[in-house]
């Protein structure tokens, strides 16, 4: 393995300039500690065949003094994130914090305790529970409550209750209305690309350390254990709906397309406690999360943050949040709260201020600073989103990927765009002369523009590679975003020493919970048009158990699917299979043989089943450790 560089001199001189600019306030310092019961030691969880999924003593570097080779500020916010262990928030409520990349509360009822956002592994949630059981009780598992659609709330499940439980009715599942669709959706239809961004925006293959991943700003890094799904079995529908479960009553609030496109906050009105879920946290949060996703809508998000508020935070003494520590007192909370609000509103507003002025994403970026009492404030630093960034996406979700400027309109793509950039700039050897000139004058961000010029040229250019790993190096030092820092690293390790590739999780129960449209949604996107372009299948699927029968259609590339009416003149299918909708998952999505379950009487079969194998002949697989750094 290559050895990284030391800090430039121009790194640390930013450094220190960033550390004589930051908030003075230690408020911080106290609330991360405030509560603590427990800590687990050691403070690593392994799955039952000793894999290790988590490994909080990792971290124990971030115990020393701050290094040249890591922002200042993001120093300081790992060196709190990191902290970890059984925590009361008030009387009857508890957090396990550090045990994932995200927290779990609980909330203790009449006869047992609720578990709010448990984690994204079973092994960490089991974990984290037993933590808590150790010092508070045996407790049973009496009701679960998903915050929001992203699997670091709720892949845990597994691990804190059991389907049969929830199924009998002693443990409740609560969502947002949404939140199964949306949950499973963003994993399955593009869950792919999403992990392969996903392995560099949380740093997976870096090593621990200053030259390495000290975090993800919004908590160190995420677990690699079994991620698990139970489906709601409560929908919370609408703004005020109110619940108590095991003595306990919750108040609700929607608030989809904020932080999750189903989403929501809760008030405990006995407690005097208010759950923001993730829509307000100790960091400035992603618009555009660069793993990927919709881009976000911060007007809305300012508003429920009104909202929230109006109806709830004048009568809380605390606030808690799926990631990162508690604030306390009224006066507190209500000015954290709202300086959330302000800065997404800010950003928002003075985006298309100025995009109605002519500016496009990339400008208004660099134009932007954050009014002084948003900018002192410590949980409005970018560690997680950015500023930069999500002025681009506020820009992209009005006007698009295009600026309007003609000679945008059909750019060559990535690698005819740099053979022709390297050949007009005088040919690799001469950009890269140049190129080094401007890194040794410490313009870091020019040469990763034209260096990735020559690599995409040229991949087997071992100088091009070994100069932008250098500056991806120099890039991530400075880097107060956690993201933004794992980003470059992670792109100079793949150049360094090759693709690390892209760790899997089996979520089978993630899959098992597709409706449906959403199973042929997920084999439609896979279909390679070109292959299919001149095939034509059609076949029925009578779904036993939800007693309806669907159709697929394959024709001109594209695979047309959707629930067949009764009673229509449609033309007659060349085959139609009857099983269940668990059966159906099996025998397309996790490898179950057709043959096999024909064989057993699972699968019923009429006419010329030949058009299923024509179907997935022409069914792509798809790659997740495509080139990121390289083309």
């Amino acid at each position: 393995m290559s050895t990284a560089t030391e800090p430039s001199e121009f790194i640390v001189a930013e450094q220190q300039r960033a550390r004589g600019a930051l908030p003075t306030d230690t408020a911080d310092l106290a609330d991360a500690d405030r509560g603590f019961k427990a800590a687990l030691e050691p403070g690593e969880v392994r799955a039952s065949d000793g894999k290790l999924v988590w490994d909080n003593d990792s971290y124990g570097f971030l115990q020393g003094s701050c290094p040249a080779s890591v922002n200042p500020s993001l120093w300081r916010q790992s060196g709190l994130v990191v902290k970890q262990g059984l925590y009361e928030v008030a009387a009857g409520i508890y957090q396990i914090r550090g045990l994932d990349l995200s927290n779990m509360t609980l909330i203790e009822g009449d006869t047992g305790v609720l578990v709010i956002d448990p984690l994204i592994s079973a092994e960490t949630a089991a974990a984290g529970l037993a933590l808590y059981r150790a010092h508070r009780g045996d407790r049973p598992v009496t009701a679960l409550i998903y915050t929001h659609s992203h699997a670091d709330h709720f892949g845990g499940a597994m691990g804190v209750t059991t389907v049969d439980d929830v199924a009998a009715g002693r443990c409740p599942v609560l969502a947002p209305a949404g939140f199964l669709e949306h949950a499973v959706a963003e994993n399955i239809y593009v869950g792919t690309a999403m992990g392969r961004r996903s392995a560099y925006m949380y740093g997976a293959a870096l090593p621990r350390g200053p030259k390495g991943q000290v975090g993800a700003g919004l908590g160190q890094t995420t677990s690699l254990g079994t991620i698990t799904l139970i489906p709601p079995t409560v929908d919370i529908t609408s703004t005020g709906q109110e619940e108590t479960i095991d003595g306990i009553r919750i108040v609700f609030q929607l608030t989809p397309g904020t932080e999750a496109p189903a989403e929501m906050n809760f008030y405990f009105p006995d407690m005097r406690a208010l759950c923001m879920a993730e829509n307000a946290t100790h960091t400035m949060h992603n618009l555009l999360t660069l793993r990927g996703a919709l881009v976000r809508d911060p007007r809305v998000w300012a508003k429920y943050l009104t909202e929230s508020i109006n109806l709830f935070a004048r009568n809380s003494d605390v606030v808690f949040a799926s990631h990162h520590w508690p604030t306390w007192g009224t006066d507190r909370l209500v000015e954290y709260l709202s300086l959330q609000r302000d800065l997404y509103g800010y950003l928002h507003d003075q985006t298309v201020r100025r995009l109605n002025q002519g500016n496009l994403g990339a400008e208004i970026a660099e134009m932007t600073e954050l009014p002084p009492a948003i900018a002192d404030a410590w949980h409005t630093h970018g560690y997680y989103g950015s500023v930069s960034h999500n002025v681009k996406a506020i820009y992209q979700r009005y006007m698009g990927w295009f600026d309007g400027n003609p000679a945008h309109l059909w750019e060559h793509p990535p690698v005819e765009s740099a053979r022709r950039h390297v050949e007009f700039m005088g040919g690799a050897e001469e950009v890269l002369r140049k190129a080094q000139t401007a890194y040794d004058a410490g313009d870091y961000r020019w040469v990763a523009q034209v260096v990735n010029y020559v690599i995409f040229a040229d991949p087997a250019n071992e100088a091009a590679k070994t100069l932008q790993a250098n500056t991806f190096e120099q890039l991530g030092y400075g880097a107060e975003n956690a993201t933004w820092r794992n980003f470059y690293l992670s792109g100079a390790y793949e150049l360094r020493n090759g693709s690390f590739g892209t760790p899997t999780t089996n979520a089978p129960t993630m899959v098992e919970a597709l409706t449906v449209e959403q199973i042929f949604d997920a084999i439609a996107l896979r279909i390679d048009g070109p292959k299919a372009w001149n095939l034509r299948v059609v076949i029925d699927w009578h779904i036993t158990d939800e007693k309806r029968t669907y159709r697929l259609e394959l024709r001109n590339g594209l695979m047309v699917h959707y629930d067949k009416p009764d009673g229509a003149d449609l033309p007659d299918p060349d085959a139609s299979f009857t099983l269940t909708r668990a059966i159906l998952i099996r025998a397309l999505l996790i490898g179950g043989n057709l043959g096999a379950l024909v064989a057993a009487g699972d699968i019923a079969v009429a006419g010329n089943p030949s058009g299923l194998n024509v179907l997935v002949g022409v069914i792509d697989a798809p790659d997740p450790n495509f080139a990121i750094v390289t083309p």
